[in-house]
């Protein structure tokens, strides 16, 4: 239920260019908004966001639990995320148990970059990055018209010497990120495991429960510990995070 603590990463990308060492990329993921209300606790998660000076925010998914409609408050204060450049969202698989549409629209409302299958571009200092997002791997499963992950969507148009950040929910999803390129995904779903010893349990599904890791010759992952929780709220031996990951060329 505190406010999580910032965990600092330095991620060395041999692809990028000169212009964006040192771009912050705040990443949040699992804030779970859901029966007991965190309107407070999601202010002054924003505010300690707002005090990382980010270029570019991430919300990987699972943002709550519940519809729009009843999640209102507890979702507001993301709109005063503030970003350089671009703030951007992506599908967890618990939008796909109520309203991923709704979601997808009401971060779009609060000023978010709805990443649903699709890129944009950041620039600064002459050098490029594609930010992309994918659905979740369980969104084609849930029967949603137009929904289920699709990096060659994500990716089409994007200039394939340029590198890639990819937010993808599970991080299950890395082999299609390592087939499509991608320099980095940022993920989170493991919550850590939560409550120990369950990252036992999560290491039978996920490939990774948490950090940084590398996957082929050119992918690398990150998987944050997740932002809120669920299900009881509490955490053993596995603390919640907002996470800044600093990017560094080579």
């Amino acid at each position: 239920m505190r406010v999580p603590r910032v965990a600092r990463v330095d991620v060395t990308i041999p692809r990028l260019g000169a212009g964006l060492d040192g771009v912050r990329v705040v990443l949040l993921t699992d804030t779970h908004y859901g029966p007991i209300d965190r309107a407070r606790w999601s202010s002054a998660v924003v505010d300690v966001v707002n005090g990382l000076d980010a270029d570019i925010v991430c919300h990987t998914g699972d943002i709550a639990d519940g519809t729009v409609a009843a999640r209102r408050a507890q979702s507001a204060p993301l709109g005063d995320v503030r970003a350089r450049y671009a703030r951007t969202y992506v599908t967890g698989n618990h939008e796909y148990f109520g309203e991923a549409e709704g979601w997808l629209a009401r971060m779009s409302e609060l000023g978010w970059e709805a990443l649903h299958n699709r890129h944009i571009v950041v620039e600064r200092g002459g050098s490029r990055l594609v930010v992309a997002g994918v659905d979740d791997r369980t969104a084609k499963s849930s029967g949603r018209p137009g929904h289920g992950a699709d990096h060659a969507t994500a990716l089409a148009g994007a200039d394939p010497d340029l590198p890639v950040l990819l937010l993808a929910h599970q991080p299950k999803q890395i082999g299609a990120a390592v087939d499509a390129g991608v320099d980095l995904q940022i993920s989170g779903h493991t919550h850590g495991g939560q409550i120990w010893p369950f990252h036992y349990l999560v290491r039978l599904d996920q490939p990774v429960v948490r950090g940084l890791t590398r996957h082929g010759a050119r992918t690398q992952l990150y998987t944050s510990r997740g932002t809120g929780f669920w299900g009881p709220p509490l955490r053993i031996f596995a603390p919640s995070e907002i996470t800044l990951l600093t990017l560094r060329s080579a």
